[in-house]
């Protein structure tokens, strides 16, 4: 995914900094998939895709990752796959994204290189390879969790206070 194609329409945007990005992952005591720092600082917080990626900001994280914790511990839909990554593996991962059908994108600090894909209405999950960029593609083009789709328009909003 090359993000100098992707058209912003609406705004403004509402990008994370390099310092906020450093502090989530001292906060966290893990570097964040490559390609997340990328994405965050130079599109930031919106919707991609016309109304279907959103990958998650610092501060949602920040503010998000013991709810959704807490949601895996107790609904755990995912057995099945357990050989990519076990709930308790879940449990420890960082929510950085999602879609607007709820489908998850969640990395596993220890499982680098890795990030996987919770899909709402499925009882497995998808292990994708390589960067953040080349899971957001994945998302958009696969067909898997929605109808593929070329148009790369980002809609920015914000959940920061």
């Amino acid at each position: 995914m090359d993000l100098s194609s992707v058209k912003v329409v609406g705004g403004p945007l509402h990008v994370a900094t390099v310092a906020e990005v450093g502090a989530l992952e001292q906060e966290f005591r893990t570097p964040f998939p490559i390609g997340y720092r990328e994405y965050i600082t130079t599109l930031g917080e919106g919707v991609l895709g016309g109304c279907f990626v959103r990958i998650y900001p610092p501060w949602r994280i920040q503010n998000e990752v013991s709810i959704w914790r807490e949601r895996i511990s107790e609904y755990w839909f995912w057995g099945e796959d357990s050989d990519k990554l076990t709930q308790q593996q879940a449990i420890e991962s960082i929510l950085i994204g999602d879609t607007v059908n709820g489908d998850e994108l969640v990395f596993c600090p220890n499982r680098e290189g890795k990030l996987y894909v919770l899909p709402r209405y499925e009882e497995f999950m998808y292990e994708l390879t390589g960067s953040l960029l080349d899971a957001v593609e994945w998302m958009c083009s696969s067909g898997k969790l929605t109808r593929r789709f070329k148009k790369r328009d980002f809609e920015p909003f914000t959940t920061k206070n």
